[in-house]
């Protein structure tokens, strides 16, 4: 079994158990609530296989999903982002880089993986407090649960990098 694999299954069951036992239990002014396990998707390597992490987004979101108790909406958003990532991902990465480059303040930059790490992040709050509340009927708390949580969200994510030994 080969070590990145294993680390790659360590940081999943991690992730999830933080994000059910903790982070699930934080509602900040009652809409901003913090979704670090978006960090286990925003991390996957340049020539990592498409099919590998949109399997690894899908079993990801559908852990989730189970501990939640909400009917998939996890699941669906985590793969639409595991779709996206590969192609977003590279935007920020020159050409003549290496094939296993991992998105890191190092390697492509503090301002590049910032606007990276914000945009993915916006995307799927977006993606997933649309299809929670499934209506614009109180389009307020809709905008407020999104920007709450990905400011929150995005916080997390810059103080894990920061913090994580290369």
């Amino acid at each position: 079994m080969p070590i990145d694999f294993l680390k790659r299954v360590l940081l999943f069951v991690a992730l999830c158990m933080a994000q059910v036992l903790v982070l699930n239990r934080i509602h900040l002014f009652d809409c901003a609530t913090p979704l670090l396990y978006v960090l286990f998707v925003l991390f996957f390597e340049r020539n990592y296989p498409k099919w590998a992490i949109l399997l690894w987004s899908f079993v990801l979101g559908l852990v989730l999903d189970m501990f939640s108790n909400t009917p998939g909406i996890t699941a669906a958003s985590l793969t639409l982002l595991g779709a996206v990532q590969p192609y977003f991902l590279e935007l920020f990465i020159q050409r003549d880089a290496p094939d296993d480059i991992r998105p890191s303040i190092q390697t492509i930059g503090a301002p590049k993986f910032v606007f990276y790490v914000i945009t993915m992040v916006l995307l799927y709050c977006t993606v997933l407090f649309t299809l929670e509340t499934f209506s614009f009927f109180n389009w307020l708390q809709w905008v407020k649960s999104i920007g709450g949580s990905a400011v929150i969200t995005v916080v997390l994510i810059l103080t894990f990098e920061s913090v994580r030994k290369k």
